[in-house]
């Protein structure tokens, strides 16, 4: 199949969970099944905040939620490493100037593990919008292009149009987001708004050589310990369902290949990762510069697919913090 497989990876005010102030910086909204939104409240200029010692310690909770709890719970959620404000009662709002981090993570991801890249954009000003992903968006590719349509709308609509856009597409995000963009290639009148917005492009460990490659990332995300069972059932797929699976694939592929975003992009990757042919990757990132486009790159001879940032903290963030400080948004600065 050649390099077929990159694995590139909701908010209406009908859908959206009410939401309770609670003791911390940030608060967090269940938008849709997989999709959470994170923000700090605006609150009114009097009495907007307190420091840590005027809270007991029963105010700040250890960390976040179970994926169980924000489910089923639109809740708030405090991280220990932010500031909490001074009232369950005060009357908030969110802003709608903020820059936006679309965060699309990785299959399976626990929300302990993407609270520290959230924290990361929090940090600089920015609000987070984490988007999951199911194994069925990827499986049956109808659904996932569904699934893109409906993230797109959210983004056409309050609160969160015309706010500017960064991605940060974590291993199979990105194929979340590739979903986005084919709606955005095949109806660039429609979505032009939402793709000048985007201002830059992050990719953490995408997933890029052939469909084998494909069916062994899903082994070793779904069943690790049935690696090779879950390969061999997943190519039997692939064939059987060859037009509803592997041709949309290859579809997705050329569409990611000539991304109709252009804004400066940063990839994160390693030599040793079996699900990212090093080679192929360096291919494309070749072509987008060929296009015009900059791309910034950080590869490690060895490291562990999608916890680049666990394995090798000081050179991720270093590395992220350059590429944020080129974006033209001062709000993405570090402070100093």
């Amino acid at each position: 199949m050649g390099n077929l497989g990159l694995f590139t990876g909701f908010f209406g005010a009908a859908k959206a969970t009410p939401t309770k102030v609670s003791s911390g910086k940030f608060i967090f909204k269940t938008i849709s099944n997989g999709i959470i939104y994170y923000y700090t409240p605006v609150y009114p200029a009097k009495d907007s905040q307190t420091s840590d010692s005027s809270l007991p310690p029963s105010a700040l909770p250890p960390g976040d939620p179970s994926p169980a709890e924000v489910s089923s719970s639109p809740l708030l959620s405090v991280s220990p490493s932010h500031t909490p404000v001074s009232s369950q009662n005060q009357p908030y709002s969110a802003s709608t100037s903020r820059p936006l981090l679309l965060f699309f993570a990785c299959l399976g991801a626990h929300l302990g593990a993407v609270a520290k890249y959230r924290d990361l954009y929090l940090d600089r000003g920015m609000d987070v919008l984490v988007i999951q992903s199911s194994v069925m968006h990827f499986l049956w590719p109808r659904w996932g292009l569904d699934y893109g349509l409906e993230i797109l709308n959210i983004l056409e609509e309050p609160p969160f149009s015309g706010r500017p856009l960064l991605v940060h597409a974590s291993s199979i995000g990105g194929y979340t987001f590739t979903q986005i963009l084919t709606h955005i290639a095949q109806a660039p009148n429609a979505h032009a708004e939402v793709a000048r917005r985007v201002i830059g492009q992050i990719y953490d460990s995408l997933v890029v050589g052939t469909l084998e490659e494909m069916a062994i990332g899903l082994g070793k995300t779904l069943v690790p310990r049935l690696e090779g069972v879950v390969k061999t059932t997943a190519m039997l797929y692939f064939w059987l369902f060859k037009t509803h699976t592997a041709d949309f694939y290859e579809r997705g592929v050329q569409v990611f290949r000539n991304n109709p975003v252009t804004v400066p992009a940063l990839f994160f990757s390693c030599e040793n990762d079996a699900l990212s042919d090093p080679a192929a990757l360096e291919k494309m990132c070749d072509f987008w510069e060929e296009r015009g486009m900059s791309v910034e790159s950080r590869r490690w001879k060895e490291s562990i697919h999608a916890a680049h940032m666990r394995c090798h903290p000081e050179e991720y963030i270093s590395t992220l913090q350059r590429f944020l400080n080129s974006m033209p948004i001062s709000s993405l600065k570090a402070n100093k």
